[in-house]
């Protein structure tokens, strides 16, 4: 984002855990792997940054976020039905009071609730950072294709390794070491 005076703002992230909850992810496409590369994420970002947001589609109907996956502290959890958590005014509230620029994205399902979040938010001017190995849908090429829709309108894609090592900086940092061992489990 850039402002009137044509200086770049500083970026401020925001981890955005989408609807991974029981009885959405029991269907889902590499389901394991996918689990397994938030989890590392969720770990990894706690150590390295904070303004974690996790959603919940419905939980009265699909369940809670599958307990493992909830960050241990430090997190918003927002309850919903509408598929865009761009809809949700305290969602951008937070946003807002926290001056977040850019919404590192993973969850599922790609092509409903993570395609239309990342589709408003990138029309209300945020950069978004999609995690590809860390979200997914029920079928391969809803995925796929969302990936591709959301890319061409301005999302940038990398993977839980590549945004990790982006977050950490330098091998120099105190918490690195950690940093590796989430990397390698």
């Amino acid at each position: 984002m850039i402002n009137s005076t044509n200086k770049q703002l500083p970026k401020v992230n925001a981890l955005l855990i989408i609807d991974i909850q029981e009885k959405i992810i029991k269907p889902i496409f590499n389901k394991d792997s996918i689990i397994k590369n938030i989890k590392k994420l969720i770990d990894a970002y706690q150590i390295l940054e904070k303004n974690i947001f996790v959603s919940e589609q419905n939980p009265l109907k699909l369940g809670e976020t599958i307990p493992e996956l909830l960050p241990k502290v430090g997190f918003k959890k927002i309850e919903k039905m509408e598929f865009s958590l761009a809809n949700i005014q305290e969602f951008l509230i937070e946003l807002k009071n926290k001056k977040i620029t850019n919404l590192i994205v993973c969850g599922i399902e790609t092509h409903i609730c993570i395609q239309q979040t990342v589709l408003d938010c990138l029309e209300k001017g945020f950069e978004v950072i999609l995690i590809s190995d860390a979200m997914s849908s029920r079928n391969k090429l809803d995925h796929e294709i969302a990936l591709q829709r959301m890319i061409q309108s301005g999302a940038i894609l990398t993977t839980t390794e590549s945004i990790i090592f982006e977050l950490c900086k330098t091998a120099d940092r105190k918490e690195f070491k950690e940093i590796r061992n989430i990397i390698q489990s």
